[in-house]
């Protein structure tokens, strides 16, 4: 190899240390050839000029530990090592300083766990950058984001509704009404009532609460829902916003900006202003000056402080603070409800507002009586049913779908729904040919005046609900009789009750003491009971039921009359037909009225403030109140063999061309084939040959029932083909909503009838609607009933010692009651005080106890609780309906049929 070639002298590395420690001299190179000098002599004349190294460099190392050491700091034989000179290949391990760098992390020069602790210079340097970074996005935001304009947020669009046929129903929604008004124009109060309602530091915020902000991200970051904002500038920059409502983090972030720029570019009136002119306030008024006009028919600039601090109160939310209420899209939120709701935060701002030196306390005295605002009026084009059907579909559409009741009042939605404009109008003809021929308010004031009817029909096969007749016109009468009322059902209940008992069986009077490890028997639609008047009601194991005060009970029939003396016997398809009190209440309590009220909720009724309590045997009597559209409903699961869908109104809903929601098809097996098909079966002797006969349909196979609750104060029918199920409510109730006392009254005299039953009006209508909606359809048969059950309650023959009076349970039956020609009731017939019975007989029964348990077709007479006192005995109020919870309508005596225990 060439001289110049070799590489300088390498002072240390461990190439050096594996020489050191094999005895070589400290920085001698081998010696190159032709060399005289002796590689082994220390002192050599060409040992230090030869390697050119330095004399304390001679030194060898004492061993390996040593060379290691020296190698790691960087010396040789003890002396500090030099720089290793640029382009060399000596800069390797613990060669000289570390090369230099923009982030030292880890950190050069350091060993162990100290490598990766960060200096107090590279923390002071990352939070300097990101809360430049931050500073820098925000200044960037803050430029981009723009002012919303008022005239803007008030444009709105309609909601389109159209008919199952896919005609245009009504487009509705974009002509609210709404007008902007200057500041000047706004009441003083109103702004007062605002802001101290909302925001008291108006006035000195920058647009932004800080701590409202941080309460709403530590929710989001919880998993809770987000959080409006809290100042007046960020609802106004909210409601302004109607390119975007969704609740997501990024919209949250923008109004934030947009709220902050707001703050500070615009001043506080226009703020205030704008709030005001783009709030929404429910009755479809956006805008100060539509509230003033939707609620109290003026102009905002006439307001009073009182009136203001009503508007400021809607604020908070229209759907439960709005007197007039909105029970179509919550139960709860009711007109009784809502106005104690609305009372209370009334009160409430203007207090605030004297704590606030916005009113002088001599000028709130003046402010006692809550302002009464005016019933809400809807346009011309929601008039007749339309309205009705539109309110319908509308809590339709925010009870089942993403979409909230202010994204459907801004607009801009094909809303397609199930009703038949036909059937519709079908419905209304019918009923309003009743109303016509036989309602007469001018001649009979006391009789025929605050005259309702309700109707709904619904198909077994979808549960589309196809028309509703919700009363005599959406724009003067504001409850929808189509849904919930508080009218009782009677004894339209009575098929639940069958149906527990071919589902569930009746419990063995002998079996365990607990009902629900009893042993059950299914029984057949000619299991026997007894048909007596004035019945004394047992629990299923014999005993005879008593309320918490010891009272017993005492069933009566309708008219008071007993059925097939001297036996009483009666199956329970002549007591359906015949409408028979005192059969199904003893079954009710055979098969235990937990069982019926699950049959009755499995059928498509709901478990709400509809459902009376299950705690009085007049339970199975219908003292629930469901609307029609969910008698309807379950009623449509008989006729479905079984098979219940809940019903619905909106099938599909599409905004800018592009399907946003398709209602889901649900069905569900609430009974066996069997047991539905036999409850059907039992319900067409009604129609053929009972009560219901009034309600037949030539040519076709129909099945119902009829009602009549206690008091005569509501009646229904309630009857199905295969295609179609429809229910039909009458009732009286003064609905004046200034009227405080809002109560159902009786129909005795109503229409010129001594007394109304749901074989009259409501069966009539019944028959004339679904006369002409069935018209041209085809014929269709319900299914063939397979056989169900055992026979029960056998009658029994007397021995010739005995008299009928005294009769004696035998084993010998006797032949059931013809179904073939309808019983003729007969006077009552009281039992012989010496009669005996057997404790498994369920039909006889010794005479006595307190008082009557029912009247009518439906019901109990009780005092203080019932419609009247009883004839004889003690006044048992206390075993009224069992609907004495408030369950009733409005609760205002304990419910229609109950005294003031009931259940």
């Amino acid at each position: 190899m060439s001289e110049h070639r070799r590489k300088p002298p390498q002072g240390g590395g461990r190439a050096a240390a594996r020489r050191g420690a094999s005895g070589a001299p400290s920085g001698r190179r081998a010696a190159p050839r032709g060399a005289t000098g002796s590689p082994s002599s220390p002192h050599g004349p060409s040992s230090s000029y030869e390697s050119g190294a330095p004399e304390d460099e001679e030194r060898s190392y004492g061993g390996r530990a040593e060379a290691r050491r020296a190698a790691r700091n960087g010396s040789v034989g003890g002396g500090r090592r030099r720089a290793p000179e640029s382009g060399g290949r000596g800069r390797g391990r613990g060669y000289g300083p570390p090369k230099k760098r923009f982030i030292d992390y880890p950190r050069a020069g350091r060993s162990g766990p100290r490598r990766w602790i960060p200096s107090w210079r590279l923390i002071t340097g990352l939070v300097i950058g990101f809360f430049g970074s931050l500073m820098a996005v925000a200044g960037i935001a803050y430029a981009l984001v723009e002012i919303p304009e008022v005239a803007n947020a008030a444009k709105a669009q309609n909601n389109v509704y159209y008919w199952a046929d896919g005609s245009q129903m009504v487009a509705t929604g974009g002509e609210t009404n709404r007008q902007i008004i200057k500041y000047e124009d706004i009441p003083e109060a109103m702004r007062n009532a605002v802001i101290s309602a909302e925001n008291k530091t108006f006035y000195k915020d920058k647009g932004v609460d800080p701590m409202g902000i941080a309460r709403a991200v530590v929710n989001m970051a919880k998993g809770g829902q987000t959080q409006g904002g809290s100042t007046i500038t960020q609802q106004y920059v909210k409601n302004a916003r109607l390119d975007d409502q969704s609740q997501t983090f990024s919209r949250k972030f923008k109004e934030l900006f947009i709220s902050i720029k707001v703050g500070r570019t615009v001043s506080k009136e226009d703020i205030m202003a704008g709030y005001l002119n783009t709030a929404y306030y429910g009755r479809n008024a956006y805008g100060i000056q539509a509230a003033a006009r939707a609620y109290f028919g003026k102009e905002a600039q006439k307001l009073n402080p009182s009136e203001c601090a009503l508007l400021a109160t809607v604020l908070k939310g229209a759907t439960y603070y709005d007197p007039a209420g909105y029970p179509e899209i919550d139960p709860s939120a009711n007109a009784q409800a809502n106005t104690e709701r609305a009372k209370k935060r009334w009160a409430w701002i203007l207090d605030e507002e004297v704590k606030d030196g916005s009113m002088e306390a001599s000028e709130r005295d003046k402010y006692t009586k809550f302002p009464t605002p005016q019933n809400p009026r809807s346009n011309v084009k929601l008039s007749g049913q339309i309205g009705y059907l539109v309110s319908l579909a509308k809590a339709y559409v925010v009870n089942n779908t993403d979409i909230s009741a202010r994204e459907l009042d801004q607009g801009g939605y094909e809303i397609h729904t199930t009703f038949s404009k036909k059937k519709v109008t079908e419905l209304e003809k019918a009923v309003k040919k009743v109303r016509k021929e036989n309602i007469k308010p001018k001649l009979r004031p006391d009789k025929d005046k605050y005259v309702q009817f309700g109707g709904a029909s619904v198909n077994p096969r979808t549960g589309a609900i196809e028309a509703i007749y919700g009363g005599e016109d959406a724009t003067k009468h504001f409850t929808n009789n189509a849904d919930t009322t508080g009218a009782q059902v009677g004894s339209t209940y009575k098929p639940f009750v069958l149906a527990a008992a071919f589902k569930n069986g009746i419990r063995d009077k002998t079996g365990s003491a607990n009902q629900d490890n009893a042993q059950r028997t299914v029984i057949n639609p000619k299991s026997l009971y007894s048909g007596k008047n004035k019945l004394k009601i047992k629990n299923y194991d014999g005993t005879v039921w008593t309320d918490k005060d010891g009272k017993e009970w005492l069933q009566t029939n309708d008219g008071h009359q007993s059925y097939n003396p001297p036996s009483y016997k009666i199956d329970l398809r002549e007591a359906m037909r015949e409408s028979v009190n005192s059969a199904y209440v003893q079954l009710g309590m055979d098969v235990g009225l937990d069982k019926v009220k699950a049959a009755a909720i499995d059928a498509g009724l709901r478990d709400d403030n509809s459902m009376a309590g299950a705690t009085y045997p007049s339970f199975s009597l219908g003292t629930s109140s469901p609307s029609a559209i969910r008698m309807a409903g379950a009623y449509a699961t008989f006729a479905a063999s079984g098979k219940q869908r809940d019903p619905f109104s909106v099938k599909e809903i599409e905004k800018e061309g592009q399907s946003v929601y398709q209602h889901p098809s649900k069905t569900k097996a609430a009974f066996s084939p069997e047991v539905a098909d036999n409850v059907t079966d039992v319900l067409r002797t009604v129609v053929e040959k009972g009560t219901g006969t009034s309600a037949k349909l030539p040519g076709r196979q129909v099945a119902g029932k009829t009602g009549t609750t206690d008091g005569n104060k509501s009646a229904w029918f309630v009857g199905y083909t295969p295609q179609l199920s429809t229910a039909i409510s009458m009732y009286r109730m003064d609905d004046d909503e200034s009227n405080k006392k809002r109560q159902f009254l009786e129909m005795f005299g109503t229409g010129g009838q001594e007394k109304i039953h749901g074989a009259s009006f409501p069966a009539e209508i019944w028959q004339d609607y679904m006369s002409a909606a069935l018209k041209g359809k085809p014929i269709l048969r319900f299914p063939t009933p397979q056989p169900i059950g055992e026979i029960v309650g056998q009658p029994v023959v007397p021995s010739p010692t005995q008299t009928a009076e005294e009769e004696e349970p035998s084993d010998t039956p006797t032949p059931t009651p013809s179904d073939s020609k309808s019983h003729s009731p007969t006077p009552t017939k009281t039992p012989d005080p010496t009669e005996t019975c057997k404790p498994w007989d369920p039909s006889c029964e010794d005479d006595g106890g307190a008082s009557e348990g029912g009247d009518d077709d439906g019901g109990v007479i009780g005092d203080p609780g019932g419609e009247s006192p009883p004839p004889t005995g003690d006044a048992n109020g206390g075993n009224g309906s069992g609907n004495g919870n408030g369950n009733g309508h409005n609760g205002n005596d304990g419910g229609i049929f109950a005294g003031p225990t009931g259940g």
